[in-house]
């Protein structure tokens, strides 16, 4: 399967939860950081205990590469861990000149294997072409994102009275030339989503922001859930992953998502 199919494959079950591995030692059960490899056993457990109801993982590769070349093993080590079915995204946010972006794409598809990236197209199409040239892949391109910044530079107005995270968007369509790209639209804005859904088409979109940074579950499954085709993922990172700061850690990720799943499929209803 393509990073596509797998998405499409997991949306048709009601699975749309994506899990964001930011991993983080000092938030993890004391137990664990004596461990040898702390951010990996953790992973593991996590990937174990919620692998049959996760849609997607996500892995901010900030989180490891802060430690340097034992972050990266790590980081390979973890995603190894992820079914074949499903979809693996390394969170990068890459995007550079077109020769540099050839040596990022390589890196996160060819090296790490992830199914699909997440890309910052403020320099334009030449720098976001070298990933769209992987056609197996997808390309999750930053369009309105969660964070209160986002007003900053994403929300310009422009002079024919859109913003310029329209621009991006209407931009990612004509790049979609092999149905390999996606946006990243932030679930704190909700608004702007519901408004935007016609510009956005078919476009595959990632929405961060449920959960610690206050996005509601019920308002994005109330705006997409009658969208055609259904293909978007929600992710929550420290809402499942720290659900408990004890040894139960990984059950009560387990049962964290499952919540999700089952309120997702009542609001679908």
């Amino acid at each position: 399967m393509n990073a596509l199919e797998k998405l499409h494959k997991k949306n048709t079950f009601k699975k749309f939860i994506c899990i964001g591995l930011d991993t983080d030692v000092d938030k993890m059960p004391d137990s664990l950081k004596s461990h040898s490899h702390p951010v990996f056993e953790f992973n593991r457990e996590i990937i174990n205990a919620t692998k049959d109801y996760a849609a997607a993982y996500k892995f901010n590769f900030a989180f490891y590469e802060k430690d340097g070349t034992s972050g990266f093993q790590t980081l390979l080590n973890s995603i190894r861990l992820i079914p074949e079915d499903i979809l693996i995204i390394g969170d990068a946010k890459r995007g550079d000149i077109g020769n540099t972006s050839k040596m990022y794409a390589k890196s996160v598809f060819e090296h790490f294997k992830c199914d699909a990236i997440t890309i910052n197209p403020y320099m334009g199409e030449d720098s976001v072409k070298p990933f769209l040239e992987f056609s197996d892949k997808l390309n999750f391109i930053l369009a309105l994102t969660s964070n209160p910044g986002a007003n900053d530079i994403e929300k310009l107005s422009l002079e024919d009275g859109s913003f310029l995270y329209q621009k991006v968007i209407d931009n990612v369509k004509s790049w979609n030339k092999n149905n390999n790209c996606g946006i990243v639209f932030g679930a704190t804005k909700s608004d702007e989503l519901k408004d935007n859904l016609n510009r956005i088409a078919s476009l595959p979109i990632l929405l961060p922001g449920i959960g610690a940074q206050g996005g509601s579950l019920e308002e994005i499954i109330g705006i997409l859930k009658n969208r055609k085709p259904t293909n978007f993922l929600i992710n929550v990172s420290r809402g499942i992953i720290y659900k408990s700061k004890s040894n139960d850690f990984a059950e009560a990720a387990r049962a964290e998502i499952l919540s999700y799943n089952n309120r997702i499929i009542e609001l679908f209803n």
